[in-house]
């Protein structure tokens, strides 16, 4: 299993693109639960969501559903 941030991935430049253009997201988690807002930043394991309210969210890429833009 790789250990390094593969920005190469297409998912990886998807995302980054979102975090460039400061696009709405919506991100869906496989537990249900969906959150809407600004992804802020990305890392190997974890993305950074901060909602209307200014409220953050670090959520696991494991837990991700899909993302999509708004």
């Amino acid at each position: 299993m790789p250990t390094g941030f593969d920005t190469g991935l297409p998912s990886s430049r998807q995302i980054q693109s979102m975090i460039k253009d400061q696009k709405q997201a919506e991100v869906k988690l496989i537990s249900g639960e969906t959150l809407s807002g600004q992804i802020r930043w990305q890392d190997q394991f974890c993305i950074g969501v901060v909602d209307e309210n200014d409220r953050s969210s670090i959520v696991w890429r494991h837990a991700i559903a899909y993302v999509k833009p708004k």
